[in-house]
């Protein structure tokens, strides 16, 4: 129940790789039978992801992951558009593979306008379409946040960038294959995905770069992917996304009315049945299978690790920075205090969960809640008063 941390690999697609290893292991740089077919699993599995995005084949660039995606994404369109200006708009949940870039650009001069969010999570369009300056030149806003699976307007906000000829772009890792994702209609230039978040291998990924957009390329050589990601193409982990796509795509929606009854039912089990527990954000705008609990008397590191022990495993935060205490930042933001943030963990569901698995999880952390394991260094009846209201 962490699988917006990672997703196991399913059987079709570990086939697919495997095969793509040992049967079609030409460089698809090279002219020869080996090389062409490899460039033919190449160019189809480009066709397969666009058309889940509903964008063109030459629009999309295949990177190592989302991580790479959203590094190039950033720093690719502010190397090409510097003309333009130094003013760059984000929010404050960003995952640390947008903020940390960011960050770097902050401290060489650059203006960052970090937006707040309210009690659900979720980015106001209107508070975009006021920071805009005369030389905004990029904004980048998640489609959906990987701790808390808020879910932010990002078509309204595409509208406000396209306005503006401002260059939008959008980390949609958490979204992709979860719930349905059309960058036309979402009027966004750059879109990120990755593959392990979707049942396919970790080490690949995509950047959506829409025909019109110019981006500088972060990683030089032999000229791959347009000159925009050089390095011999991962063809293994390519046909891997591609595959998963392939299997998940057609299923979208039914998935995401089952995931999200099952998160429901887990929500509404937790909240009735277990005292001093804070169900954190919007009951509906949020990623299906994404729940996101804080407890009154337990650390959210605590619970991870007793819930491990009966062979569960949720999260305390992103698996990205799960060990750091900045991690829930978004809590804060949220109106969370410090202290509590501490308190929080993260389930989040795949399609292969079951009622039966959801039943175990509720029973499991019944049992934990009636223990005497009590985290007495975070509990007081003050903060019980002010931030519980049963």
């Amino acid at each position: 129940m962490d699988h917006s941390a990672t997703t196991p690999v399913l059987r079709e697609v570990a086939d697919s790789v495997y095969n793509a290893m040992t049967l079609y292991f030409g460089n698809a740089s090279e002219p020869h039978t080996l090389g062409t077919e490899s460039n033919r699993l190449l160019e189809d599995s480009r066709k397969t992801i666009a058309e889940a995005l509903n964008a063109s084949p030459e629009e999309i660039i295949f990177t190592s992951g989302g991580t790479e995606s959203n590094n190039m994404a950033i720093f690719g369109t502010i190397e090409a558009y510097f003309r333009r200006g130094d003013h760059i708009i984000t929010s404050e949940i960003e995952h640390p593979a947008v903020r940390i870039p960011l960050q770097i650009l902050e401290n060489e001069g650059f203006k960052i306008t970090y937006l707040p969010i309210d009690k659900y999570g979720i980015v106001n369009p209107e508070d975009i379409r006021k920071s805009i300056q005369p030389d905004t030149v990029l904004i980048s806003i998640m489609h959906s946040n990987n701790i808390m699976g808020a879910v932010q307007p990002i078509e309204e906000i595409g509208k406000i960038a396209r306005e503006n000829e401002i260059v939008f772009h959008c980390d949609a890792v958490q979204s992709y294959m979860n719930i349905p994702l059309d960058v036309r209609s979402l009027n966004v230039d750059l879109l990120t995905i990755s593959g392990h978040k979707v049942y396919a291998p970790k080490g690949v990924g995509a950047l959506y770069v829409r025909n019109s957009v110019k981006i500088a390329p972060q990683i030089l050589g032999g000229g791959q992917e347009k000159g925009l990601r050089s390095g011999t193409e991962n063809i293994p982990g390519i046909i891997g996304i591609a595959k998963a796509t392939d299997i998940l795509s057609p299923t979208i929606s039914k998935r995401s009315q089952e995931l999200s009854a099952l998160r429901d039912y887990i929500r509404d089990s937790v909240l009735s049945q277990i005292d001093g527990v804070l169900y954190n954000g919007h009951h509906e705008k949020r990623l299906p299978g994404n729940i996101n609990f804080t407890f009154q008397d337990f650390t959210g590191e605590s619970l991870v690790k007793k819930l491990d022990e009966y062979g569960i495993a949720v999260s305390a935060g992103s698996a990205c920075h799960s060990s750091s205490p900045g991690g829930n930042e978004f809590l804060i933001s949220m109106g969370i205090c410090l202290e509590l943030t501490r308190n929080s963990i993260r389930i989040s569901l795949g399609f292969e969960n079951t009622r039966e698995e959801a039943d175990y999880l509720i029973d499991c952390l019944k049992q934990i809640c009636s223990s005497n394991i009590r985290s007495s260094s975070i509990y007081n009846s003050s903060l019980k008063e002010k931030y519980f209201h049963f």
